[in-house]
């Protein structure tokens, strides 16, 4: 077992204070861009780790390299994924340190490593979260969201069937959205956001980079604002579909142009179906639909 890194310095020393127990796991959160972002705590864990489990040694190579730190790293990835956990558990109850990182910001939240952590976990051993950058935190930071519960989306399948499932559930929900999507499946995410009309979107690309691009607007003009730039396609995505505005006090209060969508649906659908469907087009929450359906129905919940 490595002896801890001396670190110099006062805030260092915050870092190497913390207990680091032998015989687990380190889930470190690495820079999405700027490789400023790291902590004083994630660059501690990783140089006392014995080993740095990843998905691309090259790329975690050149990462530890800017900031002076040699490891022994583990390659795991997806078509390993089996294997090396099992020699990763091995280590673990031998008494090392394993760190995990993935490519960029932190393991097992759109990334890889959630298996490993479950693998561990059902193992009886300890899984410590060493946090830090992440674009879903990042991009809410600035989003000026002050009420509403925000959901965790990530990516949703890539293309067909599944994709348009995934789409119908979670935009007929009454809460915020947090989205991931990559640069070549942009175009078809801002065409099926068009449907949530003026409900704002704040999308963030290139985060923390040197060209990094954040801006607010109506889900309906996304399209339109990737074709002003060419270089809008460049870069991984990340996006805040804002949560739907209030419910409306009564019936009354509800948009003429909700209220004609619902009552179309109602004369062919059941209330809860029609209620999703209606705050599915119309981006008013399913919550003030589904009591205005139930009114105009005035039968009990079907």
């Amino acid at each position: 077992m490595p002896a801890s890194p001396d670190h110099a310095g006062p805030l260092a020393r915050l870092a190497r204070d913390q207990h680091y127990p032998a015989g687990a796991l380190y889930v470190v959160a690495t820079p999405i861009g700027n490789l400023a972002d790291i902590t004083l705590r994630a660059l501690y864990v990783l140089t006392l780790a014995d080993a740095i489990a990843c998905e691309d040694t090259r790329h975690t190579r050149h990462l530890l390299q800017a900031y002076g730190v040699q490891a022994t790293l583990l390659a795991v990835h997806e078509h390993n994924e089996r294997q090396a956990t099992e020699g990763i558990l091995a280590r673990l109850r031998a008494g090392e340190r394993i760190a995990l990182v993935s490519d960029a910001g932190t393991p097992g939240v759109s990334d890889p490593g959630a298996r490993l952590c479950a693998a561990v976990r059902a193992a009886g051993l300890r899984v410590v979260p060493v946090p830090g950058p992440s674009s879903v935190t990042a991009l809410l930071s600035v989003a000026g969201i002050a009420e509403g519960a925000v959901t965790f989306v990530g990516f949703l399948p890539p293309r067909g069937a599944a994709r348009e499932r995934a789409w119908q559930r979670w935009r007929a929900l009454d809460t915020g959205l947090v989205l991931l999507e990559s640069p070549h499946r942009i175009d078809a995410l801002a065409r099926e956001l068009a449907a949530l009309g003026e409900r704002p979107v704040t999308v963030g690309r290139e985060l923390t980079k040197q060209f990094e691009e954040i801006a607010t607007l109506p889900c309906a003009a996304l399209e339109a604002w990737l074709a002003a730039d060419a270089q809008r396609h460049r870069g991984e995505f990340t996006l805040v579909v804002h949560p739907p505005a209030a419910p409306p006090a009564d019936d009354d209060a509800l948009p003429a142009e909700a209220q004609r969508v619902l009552a179309l649906l109602l004369a062919e659908l059941p209330v809860k179906t029609a209620a999703r469907l209606a705050s599915a087009i119309t981006g008013v929450p399913k919550g003030a639909l589904y009591q205005a359906a139930l009114a105009q129905r005035a039968v009990s919940p079907d």
